[in-house]
């Protein structure tokens, strides 16, 4: 049985509709359902509507002329409105990264935001790396069309080699920038939010950007950082998300709500899409979580908005509570991926 066979309607019409208020989703739909090729005619219109209407050109709307927003500095603050979020929501909503102010933006990142060890930081300080803002951050960058870009390089390897324990001293060693920090205090995902557990969000986030970094570009670090989070990630059932809490007794909710755009937070439906970009679709162990997306449909193939950041962010995304094409699009890519024609 087919991804088509597993849809309760014609879900994919509704996704190719044009949409002035989500025009991406018509362009994704075009470029990772129907596979179109970038130089078609219908994909380029697709794409050109995103900087035109809908929330993009909102966003860019309220950005400083030196390229931040709200404030300069970092920009994780102020949240969901701050520099770092603005870049992490325009690459997930589909903007074209070859925009002037887009560019402005990544480039402001890249200049404020990384640490003196190289990774992303949410103050710029080596103490305040986290996996998933870094992993955010790398995504966004990477689907800009930042790849090769030595600073972004750098801050991926560093998120690899904190993964792996490849040369980063331990926490003790004060006089030393590449070691780990009570924000990221071991090998392994380890995370001082996580009272210093393993963090699966953080997994998913940095698997989310090495997922995204071609194959043959990806250095033996990388590379063995991707295995370690492969491990991790199916080393629990993903429907269940009982990961390593260190806070509580069961896992966060919001693992079962699906949204959009996709803050720091993250859901069942992100992890699926993480394994799936690294070949891991087909793996049986996510049979339960796969069956969970499917069961979230509604009897016309459309799924509900069940997350969201409306009200925090420059523009709201679609009603919570109401069908949303936004993640209607990120099942059935997964779908896709697991069950192939």
């Amino acid at each position: 049985m087919s991804w088509k066979d597993r849809l309760k309607g014609d879900s994919v019409s509704w996704l190719l509709e044009s949409d002035e208020h989500q025009p991406a989703v018509r362009y994704f739909a075009l470029r990772d359902i129907l596979e179109r090729g970038e130089e078609e005619a219908e994909v380029k219109e697709a794409r050109a509507a995103i900087m035109s209407s809908g929330p993009v050109p909102v966003i860019l709307a309220n950005q400083e002329p030196e390229g931040y927003w709200c404030q300069p500095g970092p920009g994780y603050g102020p949240k969901y409105q701050g520099t770092v979020w603005q870049v992490i929501f325009l690459a997930q909503l589909g903007a074209d990264g070859s925009d002037p102010k887009v560019k402005a933006g990544c480039e402001y990142i890249l200049s404020n935001t990384v640490a003196k060890h190289g990774g992303f930081a949410i103050y710029g300080t080596p103490s305040s790396f986290i996996h998933c803002m870094a992993g955010n951050l790398g995504a966004a960058l990477l689907d800009l069309g930042w790849h090769g870009e030595p600073r972004l390089q750098t801050a991926l390897e560093w998120q690899a080699r904190s993964i792996t324990g490849v040369g980063v001293a331990p926490r003790v060693s004060k006089n030393k920038v590449e070691r780990y920090y009570a924000s990221n205090p071991g090998p392994g995902f380890a995370c001082g939010a996580n009272d210093g557990l393993p963090c699966a969000w953080g997994a998913v986030k940095a698997m989310l950007a090495m997922g995204k970094i071609p194959p043959t570009a990806r250095s033996q670090v990388v590379q063995s950082a991707i295995k370690q989070g492969i491990e991790f990630l199916l080393s629990r059932d993903p429907a269940v998300a009982d990961y390593p809490f260190g806070y509580g007794n069961k896992p966060s909710s919001s693992w079962f709500k699906f949204g959009y755009p996709v803050g720091y937070v993250t859901d069942v439906l992100q992890n699926l899409e993480a394994l799936a970009a690294l070949g891991q679709a087909r793996d049986e162990r996510l049979a339960g979580a796969l069956a969970m997306v499917e069961e979230k449909q509604d009897a016309r193939g459309w799924w509900k908005l069940e997350y969201t950041y409306n009200g925090k962010t420059w523009v709201d995304i679609e009603t919570k509570g109401q069908p949303s094409k936004w993640v209607t699009l990120r099942a059935i890519r997964v779908l896709k991926a697991a069950y192939p024609e």
